[in-house]
Protein backbone atom coordinates (compact mmCIF):
# COMPACT_ATOMS: atom_id res chain seq x y z
CA UNK A 1 0.00 0.00 0.00
CA UNK A 2 1.29 3.45 -1.14
CA UNK A 3 0.01 6.96 -0.22
CA UNK A 4 0.61 9.64 -2.28
CA UNK A 5 0.44 13.31 -1.34
CA UNK A 6 0.22 15.64 -4.01
CA UNK A 7 0.12 19.62 -3.47
CA UNK A 8 -2.83 20.72 -5.25
CA UNK A 9 -4.94 23.28 -5.23
CA UNK A 10 -8.75 21.24 -5.58
CA UNK A 11 -10.89 23.28 -7.30
CA UNK A 12 -14.54 22.06 -9.03
CA UNK A 13 -13.96 18.62 -7.59
CA UNK A 14 -13.32 15.98 -10.55
CA UNK A 15 -13.55 18.96 -12.97
CA UNK A 16 -9.93 20.50 -12.77
CA UNK A 17 -7.09 20.12 -10.31
CA UNK A 18 -3.88 22.83 -10.45
CA UNK A 19 -0.70 22.97 -8.81
CA UNK A 20 0.38 24.72 -5.60
CA UNK A 21 2.96 26.07 -5.00
CA UNK A 22 5.28 23.95 -2.29
CA UNK A 23 4.36 25.10 1.54
CA UNK A 24 7.65 26.27 3.10
CA UNK A 25 6.66 24.12 5.84
CA UNK A 26 5.75 21.12 3.64
CA UNK A 27 2.58 19.09 3.57
CA UNK A 28 0.58 19.20 6.17
CA UNK A 29 -1.29 16.04 5.84
CA UNK A 30 -0.80 14.11 8.66
CA UNK A 31 0.75 10.97 6.79
CA UNK A 32 1.66 9.04 10.36
CA UNK A 33 -1.97 9.38 12.04
CA UNK A 34 -3.43 8.43 8.66
CA UNK A 35 -0.75 5.15 7.95
CA UNK A 36 -2.12 3.87 11.44
CA UNK A 37 -5.54 4.06 10.74
CA UNK A 38 -5.36 2.38 7.51
CA UNK A 39 -3.18 -0.68 9.26
CA UNK A 40 -6.21 -1.04 10.91
CA UNK A 41 -9.04 -0.23 8.63
CA UNK A 42 -7.31 -3.56 6.28
CA UNK A 43 -7.07 -5.73 8.94
CA UNK A 44 -11.22 -5.10 9.71
CA UNK A 45 -11.64 -5.72 5.99
CA UNK A 46 -10.15 -8.69 6.52
CA UNK A 47 -11.63 -9.61 9.58
CA UNK A 48 -15.61 -9.07 7.90
CA UNK A 49 -14.35 -11.24 4.92
CA UNK A 50 -13.69 -14.00 7.45
CA UNK A 51 -16.65 -13.90 9.49
CA UNK A 52 -19.06 -13.25 6.30
CA UNK A 53 -17.83 -16.22 4.91
CA UNK A 54 -17.98 -18.30 8.05
CA UNK A 55 -21.65 -17.05 8.52
CA UNK A 56 -22.65 -18.27 5.24
CA UNK A 57 -21.22 -22.09 6.39
CA UNK A 58 -23.48 -21.06 9.97
CA UNK A 59 -26.36 -20.33 7.89
CA UNK A 60 -26.28 -23.91 6.05
CA UNK A 61 -25.44 -25.69 9.77
CA UNK A 62 -28.10 -28.09 11.96
CA UNK A 63 -31.19 -25.88 12.71
CA UNK A 64 -30.77 -27.02 16.68
CA UNK A 65 -27.26 -25.44 16.39
CA UNK A 66 -28.34 -22.60 14.69
CA UNK A 67 -31.11 -21.73 17.35
CA UNK A 68 -28.48 -22.21 20.29
CA UNK A 69 -26.51 -18.75 18.85
CA UNK A 70 -26.32 -15.18 19.89
CA UNK A 71 -25.21 -11.95 19.18
CA UNK A 72 -21.94 -12.95 20.80
CA UNK A 73 -19.77 -14.23 17.86
CA UNK A 74 -16.22 -13.15 16.77
CA UNK A 75 -13.12 -13.80 14.76
CA UNK A 76 -9.59 -13.45 16.11
CA UNK A 77 -6.00 -14.66 14.84
CA UNK A 78 -4.02 -16.93 16.67
CA UNK A 79 -0.36 -17.33 17.62
CA UNK A 80 0.20 -18.44 13.77
CA UNK A 81 -1.47 -15.86 12.77
CA UNK A 82 -4.45 -18.30 11.41
CA UNK A 83 -7.99 -16.44 11.73
CA UNK A 84 -10.44 -18.29 13.91
CA UNK A 85 -14.47 -18.21 13.87
CA UNK A 86 -16.29 -18.77 16.94
CA UNK A 87 -20.10 -18.72 17.06
CA UNK A 88 -22.19 -19.22 20.40
CA UNK A 89 -24.08 -17.54 22.90
CA UNK A 90 -23.00 -15.67 26.08
CA UNK A 91 -25.69 -16.94 28.83
CA UNK A 92 -25.58 -17.12 32.87
CA UNK A 93 -21.54 -16.18 32.79
CA UNK A 94 -20.72 -18.94 30.68
CA UNK A 95 -20.26 -19.08 26.81
CA UNK A 96 -21.75 -21.82 24.82
CA UNK A 97 -19.04 -22.39 21.95
CA UNK A 98 -21.53 -24.06 18.78
CA UNK A 99 -19.36 -23.55 15.74
CA UNK A 100 -15.67 -23.21 15.58
CA UNK A 101 -13.87 -22.77 12.38
CA UNK A 102 -10.41 -21.94 11.12
CA UNK A 103 -9.06 -20.35 8.01
CA UNK A 104 -5.94 -22.40 7.06
CA UNK A 105 -3.12 -20.57 5.27
CA UNK A 106 -4.88 -21.37 1.66
CA UNK A 107 -7.40 -19.58 2.73
CA UNK A 108 -9.74 -22.64 2.86
CA UNK A 109 -11.99 -23.20 5.96
CA UNK A 110 -12.87 -25.93 8.10
CA UNK A 111 -14.91 -26.56 11.09
CA UNK A 112 -13.26 -27.75 13.72
CA UNK A 113 -14.04 -29.48 17.78
CA UNK A 114 -11.38 -28.07 19.29
CA UNK A 115 -12.86 -26.03 22.30
CA UNK A 116 -11.44 -22.34 23.05
CA UNK A 117 -10.14 -21.98 26.47
CA UNK A 118 -13.36 -20.66 28.05
CA UNK A 119 -11.81 -17.47 29.76
CA UNK A 120 -10.42 -16.17 26.46
CA UNK A 121 -14.21 -16.63 25.29
CA UNK A 122 -16.05 -15.17 28.07
CA UNK A 123 -13.53 -11.98 27.89
CA UNK A 124 -14.43 -11.47 24.08
CA UNK A 125 -18.30 -12.42 24.68
CA UNK A 126 -18.82 -9.81 27.84
CA UNK A 127 -16.65 -7.03 25.72
CA UNK A 128 -18.89 -7.28 22.84
CA UNK A 129 -22.16 -7.64 24.92
CA UNK A 130 -21.13 -4.10 27.07
CA UNK A 131 -20.35 -2.68 23.27
CA UNK A 132 -23.51 -3.46 21.88
CA UNK A 133 -25.46 -2.02 24.98
CA UNK A 134 -23.77 1.44 24.38
CA UNK A 135 -24.23 1.39 21.00
CA UNK A 136 -28.14 0.59 21.49
CA UNK A 137 -28.12 3.35 23.68
CA UNK A 138 -26.19 6.23 21.54
CA UNK A 139 -28.16 5.87 17.85
CA UNK A 140 -31.22 6.50 16.99
CA UNK A 141 -34.04 3.41 16.70
CA UNK A 142 -34.24 2.02 13.30
CA UNK A 143 -30.79 2.82 12.88
CA UNK A 144 -29.06 0.96 10.03
CA UNK A 145 -27.45 -2.71 11.27
CA UNK A 146 -24.15 -2.54 12.30
CA UNK A 147 -20.84 -5.16 12.41
CA UNK A 148 -19.29 -5.92 14.87
CA UNK A 149 -15.35 -6.15 15.33
CA UNK A 150 -13.08 -6.76 18.10
CA UNK A 151 -9.01 -7.43 19.14
CA UNK A 152 -7.72 -8.11 22.55
CA UNK A 153 -5.06 -5.81 23.21
CA UNK A 154 -1.61 -6.72 24.41
CA UNK A 155 -2.39 -5.73 28.11
CA UNK A 156 -5.60 -8.04 27.52
CA UNK A 157 -8.28 -5.56 27.28
CA UNK A 158 -10.37 -5.25 24.27
CA UNK A 159 -10.78 -2.92 21.73
CA UNK A 160 -14.61 -3.09 20.28
CA UNK A 161 -15.69 -1.28 16.89
CA UNK A 162 -19.14 -0.86 15.51
CA UNK A 163 -19.67 -0.10 12.10
CA UNK A 164 -22.31 0.16 9.08
CA UNK A 165 -22.67 -3.01 7.77
CA UNK A 166 -23.57 -3.87 4.28
CA UNK A 167 -27.27 -3.28 4.12
CA UNK A 168 -29.73 -5.66 2.58
CA UNK A 169 -31.11 -2.99 0.34
CA UNK A 170 -27.25 -3.16 -0.98
CA UNK A 171 -26.81 0.70 1.03
CA UNK A 172 -23.13 1.21 1.68
CA UNK A 173 -23.85 3.56 4.91
CA UNK A 174 -21.23 6.08 6.49
CA UNK A 175 -21.08 8.86 9.03
CA UNK A 176 -20.99 6.66 12.90
CA UNK A 177 -18.34 4.75 14.07
CA UNK A 178 -18.23 3.31 17.42
CA UNK A 179 -14.90 2.34 19.19
CA UNK A 180 -14.60 1.37 22.22
CA UNK A 181 -11.90 0.03 24.53
CA UNK A 182 -12.39 -2.17 27.39
CA UNK A 183 -11.44 -3.16 30.52
CA UNK A 184 -9.78 -7.02 30.60
CA UNK A 185 -13.35 -8.81 32.04
CA UNK A 186 -15.10 -7.11 29.04
CA UNK A 187 -17.27 -5.37 31.74
CA UNK A 188 -16.49 -1.59 31.66
CA UNK A 189 -15.79 0.84 28.56
CA UNK A 190 -12.92 2.94 29.50
CA UNK A 191 -12.33 4.88 26.30
CA UNK A 192 -14.56 6.03 23.91
CA UNK A 193 -13.42 7.26 20.55
CA UNK A 194 -16.66 6.93 18.71
CA UNK A 195 -17.97 9.65 16.46
CA UNK A 196 -21.16 10.14 14.90
CA UNK A 197 -22.49 12.87 12.66
CA UNK A 198 -26.17 12.70 13.82
CA UNK A 199 -27.45 10.86 11.21
CA UNK A 200 -26.46 8.43 8.86
CA UNK A 201 -25.84 8.92 4.93
CA UNK A 202 -25.57 6.60 2.34
CA UNK A 203 -25.58 5.65 -1.71
CA UNK A 204 -26.82 2.44 -3.62
CA UNK A 205 -24.47 0.33 -4.83
CA UNK A 206 -25.42 0.74 -8.41
CA UNK A 207 -24.64 1.68 -10.54
CA UNK A 208 -20.89 2.18 -10.41
CA UNK A 209 -20.24 6.27 -9.93
CA UNK A 210 -17.61 8.73 -8.21
CA UNK A 211 -19.14 9.36 -4.61
CA UNK A 212 -17.89 11.90 -1.83
CA UNK A 213 -18.20 10.95 1.67
CA UNK A 214 -18.74 14.57 3.08
CA UNK A 215 -16.85 14.50 6.42
CA UNK A 216 -15.67 18.50 6.24
CA UNK A 217 -16.15 18.65 9.44
CA UNK A 218 -13.08 16.83 10.86
CA UNK A 219 -9.80 18.13 9.51
CA UNK A 220 -7.80 14.48 9.02
CA UNK A 221 -9.98 11.26 7.66
CA UNK A 222 -11.57 9.32 10.18
CA UNK A 223 -11.26 5.30 10.61
CA UNK A 224 -14.54 4.60 9.57
CA UNK A 225 -14.52 6.99 6.39
CA UNK A 226 -11.41 5.05 5.37
CA UNK A 227 -12.85 1.37 6.00
CA UNK A 228 -15.48 2.42 3.81
CA UNK A 229 -13.06 3.35 1.05
CA UNK A 230 -10.91 0.35 1.26
CA UNK A 231 -14.18 -2.00 1.62
CA UNK A 232 -16.38 -0.61 -1.47
CA UNK A 233 -13.81 0.73 -3.38
CA UNK A 234 -14.69 -2.53 -5.80
CA UNK A 235 -18.19 -0.74 -6.09
CA UNK A 236 -17.62 2.46 -7.52
CA UNK A 237 -15.97 4.60 -9.74
CA UNK A 238 -13.76 6.75 -7.25
CA UNK A 239 -14.74 6.97 -3.35
CA UNK A 240 -13.19 10.77 -2.32
CA UNK A 241 -13.49 11.65 1.46
CA UNK A 242 -13.99 15.59 2.19
CA UNK A 243 -12.51 16.71 4.99
CA UNK A 244 -11.79 20.02 6.22
CA UNK A 245 -8.70 20.90 4.21
CA UNK A 246 -7.73 17.49 1.92
CA UNK A 247 -9.44 14.70 0.07
CA UNK A 248 -8.26 11.50 -0.09
CA UNK A 249 -8.96 8.41 -2.44
CA UNK A 250 -8.06 5.66 -3.33
CA UNK A 251 -6.11 4.81 -7.02
CA UNK A 252 -5.57 1.28 -8.70
CA UNK A 253 -1.94 1.30 -9.79
CA UNK A 254 -1.92 -2.24 -12.22
CA UNK A 255 -2.56 -4.65 -9.64
CA UNK A 256 -2.15 -2.76 -5.87
CA UNK A 257 -4.00 0.24 -4.64
CA UNK A 258 -2.37 3.36 -3.98
CA UNK A 259 -3.79 6.10 -1.86
CA UNK A 260 -3.70 9.77 -3.16
CA UNK A 261 -4.07 12.87 -0.92
CA UNK A 262 -4.80 16.49 -2.00
CA UNK A 263 -4.83 19.22 0.27
CA UNK A 264 -7.11 22.04 -0.32
CA UNK A 265 -6.21 26.13 -0.71
CA UNK A 266 -6.88 27.59 2.11
CA UNK A 267 -6.77 30.80 0.43
CA UNK A 268 -10.13 32.88 0.01
CA UNK A 269 -11.22 33.16 -3.33
CA UNK A 270 -10.96 36.36 -4.99
CA UNK A 271 -13.61 38.85 -5.49
CA UNK A 272 -15.00 40.30 -8.63
CA UNK A 273 -14.17 43.44 -9.75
Amino acid sequence: MKNLLFLLVLLAPALFVFAQKPKTGGPAFDIADFDKKVKVAEWLVVYDNVAWKTSDLVMAGEKADIARLGREWFCFQDKKDLWHAVYGKLENNKFDQVFHYVVDTARKIARTTDKIDENFLLGHARALAAAQLKLKTTIPAGSPAHNSYIKQNADKTFTVWLLPAFQTNRMAVYGGEFIYTIDAAGEKITKDESYFQGSFRGFKTEPPREIWLNYREKEKPTLGSIFFVWYYKAYFTNIYIDNTKSTSTVMKNGSEYMWVHVEKDEKPAAKPN
